[in-house]
């Protein structure tokens, strides 16, 4: 019986902060606390958004990050007064923590300046999550969609794939165009040759209803005749794609589905020059 009492107090005297496998044994158990509830409030954040339409992302996404922020400081702050060796380096260091904020101020004008934009960034919604802008960059201006609002950056991925990093106090400071949700940079056309005597509105609507099968609502398509010489009449087939790479896919489909579409048609599958496409 005394062996087992001495057991357990070598047990206890382990798990006690003042000893190092104590306070690594707590460390561990702080940060697993500290990771469990940020990954619940991501969860719960993801969770709000998507069973309730009327809740707005950005200021949803920015909390979420807030609240791990405040989480993961406040688990710090406890660990810190656990442990009695860390008290008493805050205690010692305490005659100096007004000088050691005003370097740290310093040094960190930026990133705080960062944080306060991203508030006003929230608080004022400019933009928003998925609303495209057009902002200056170091190689010129460019066009992107917002995909991301942290503390400290807003994230915008641009039409050719790239991603550009905007500081919060640049994005809040400078001007900025807010085109909306529903720009599409890249027009893209397909040309339609048909015998000069079709009729150019059957032709149109052919390609039209092609188009609808290929391509979504945003794509805002059209058909328009641009030509008529003495041997055949042209039209354009217009429409607009998100980015380069999709323009070409939906390029290479819609070809394929006029060609099939007219094909279909007795009007122009039987006539003495069948319709080409370009």
């Amino acid at each position: 019986m005394h062996d087992l009492k001495i057991g357990e107090h070598d047990m206890l005297s382990f798990l006690s902060p003042d000893d190092p496998i104590g306070a690594l044994v707590y460390l561990a158990l702080f940060v697993m606390v500290a990771f469990v509830l940020s990954s619940a409030v991501k969860a719960a954040v993801r969770t709000a958004v998507a069973r309730h339409a009327h809740i707005d992302r950005t200021t949803a996404s920015f909390l979420q990050q807030i609240l791990s922020a405040l989480i993961w400081v406040t688990m710090l702050i406890l660990y810190a007064h656990l442990i009695p060796m860390l008290r008493a380096m805050g205690t010692a260091l305490l005659a100096g923590a007004s000088i050691a904020s005003v370097v740290v101020g310093l040094a960190a004008q930026s990133t705080l300046g960062n944080l306060i934009a991203g508030f006003a960034i929230t608080l004022y919604r400019p933009f928003k999550l998925g609303d495209t802008l057009q902002v200056p960059a170091p190689t010129g201006t460019e066009i992107g969609i917002v995909e991301g609002i942290s503390l400290g950056y807003t994230t915008l991925s641009l039409t050719d794939g790239r991603s550009l990093v905007v500081p919060n106090s640049i994005a809040a400071s400078q001007a900025c165009i807010n085109i909306g949700a529903s720009y599409a940079r890249w027009p893209a056309s397909i040309t339609i040759h048909v015998p000069r005597d079709a009729d150019p509105e059957a032709a149109c609507s052919i390609a039209l209803a092609a188009a609808r099968e290929v391509l979504d609502e945003r794509a805002d398509a059209g058909c328009l005749l641009t030509r008529i010489d003495a041997s055949e009449a042209q039209l354009e087939l217009r429409f607009h794609s998100p980015d380069a790479r999709t323009r070409d896919t939906q390029r290479s489909a819609l070809l394929a589905r006029l060609s099939q579409r007219f094909g279909q048609s007795p009007q122009f599958s039987q006539a003495q020059q069948p319709p080409s496409f370009s």
